[in-house]
């Protein structure tokens, strides 16, 4: 490998943009070549990288030389077959967007995959690496005294528009409980170091996307909805989810508690979605709630060069920082293919749960 290690992106909408200008941040990386089935997209991302080369599909890329690492950023339906077309023909370093998957039928790949695949693979749980959540997740079972209950909370704005709008169905996007939800099992599994024997929810579509109509199908991707979650070792989790209240000051907020108290994560959205009108956007904080005094505020800003690289509060920046010391030879992959399974899993088992009204065992 040579000191520079070349990326080649497969997907260059809004979140594989966001993996150009992260990658850019990088010393001693660069992204060497993208493909998009739309080449406005392909040519923009291209010069936003500095000059990429501009392929017309996986193929091409796959040919491509010189390419160390690759990121599918295509929709979610995609990941598999062109892992599977990597796999094949040329099985670089992977660093897969989520979800791993959407068809339930693709569960039992995962396991043959895992064990044939000769490169490293790693699933883009960005959340994990955000600063506020980070700190999080390293304070929670100190400031707890062990997690018994542990709650998520994201209200945000709707699903944007997606090119051929595939996040606006089920068949695609695996379903909004898969699709963006997997983020928030895989931080649940993270964070209670467990695993889930039993989802509960109650989910469906009140608002979003009714009045729309592409090709005479209206979309069906539900747009809010309760899980609730038994793991194995007693603790229970819950989701909450609202994708109407763009109006929030946090998007995502995280609370723990035990025997010895409670921590709380504040995480505001996208600060391009802030108000001007109300100044600043928020800044993260973290909050610790001993039983016998007061809560403790601390805030965890963020570098501002890597809130203006994309909107995950720098979560993009630091992944890829691991993933890249993983392409050298060093390190070790922290999201693997087990753990992007297992949130799909769960996801896949809470709208199940949804639709019929019945507790899901896992």
């Amino acid at each position: 490998m040579s000191e520079i290690v070349n990326y080649g992106i497969i997907g260059c909408g809004m979140m594989g943009r966001e993996h150009v200008e992260n990658i850019g941040l990088l010393p001693g990386a660069r992204v060497a070549a993208v493909t998009d089935p739309e080449t406005d997209l392909a040519a923009s991302a291209a010069q936003l990288a500095g000059g990429a080369a501009v392929l017309p599909d996986l193929a091409a890329m796959l040919a491509h030389e010189p390419l160390d690492a690759l990121v599918i950023v295509s929709p979610n339906h995609l990941h598999i077959p062109q892992l599977k077309e990597i796999a094949a023909t040329r099985p670089l370093p992977v660093l897969c967007e989520k979800p791993l998957y959407t068809a339930p039928a693709d569960t039992a790949v995962i396991p043959r995959f895992e064990a044939t695949y000769p490169a490293p693979i790693w699933v883009a749980m960005e959340y994990r690496y955000m600063p506020p959540i980070a700190a999080f997740i390293e304070e929670a079972r100190a400031a707890t005294g062990g997690i018994a209950m542990l709650t998520i909370r994201e209200h945000r704005f709707p699903f944007l528009p997606k090119i051929g709008n595939w996040n606006r169905f089920n068949a695609y996007s695996g379903g909004t409980l898969v699709e963006k939800c997997c983020h928030f099992f895989d931080l649940m599994r993270l964070i209670l170091d467990d695993e889930p024997v039993r989802v509960m929810a109650s989910a469906g579509q009140s608002l979003n996307h009714k009045t729309e109509s592409y090709e005479g199908r209206v979309p069906d991707v539900w747009d809010n909805g309760y899980v609730i979650l038994d793991f194995a070792g007693g603790a229970r989790a819950m989701l909450e989810l609202c994708m109407f209240a763009e109006g929030s000051r946090y998007q995502e907020e995280l609370t723990a508690v035990g025997p010895q108290g409670k921590i709380e994560c504040r995480v505001p959205g996208p600060g391009r979605f802030w108000p001007e009108k109300l100044g600043p956007a928020p800044v993260p904080q973290l909050v610790l709630s001993p039983r016998v005094k007061g809560p403790e505020v601390r805030e965890i800003p963020v570098d501002p060069a890597l809130l203006a690289a994309g909107d995950h509060n720098g979560a993009t920046f630091y992944q890829h920082q691991r993933f890249l010391e993983v392409v050298r030879g060093h390190g070790r992959v922290e999201v693997g293919l087990g753990d992007g399974a297992a949130a799909v899993r769960i996801g896949l088992a809470a709208q199940e749960s949804a639709e019929t009204g019945q507790a899901v065992t896992l």
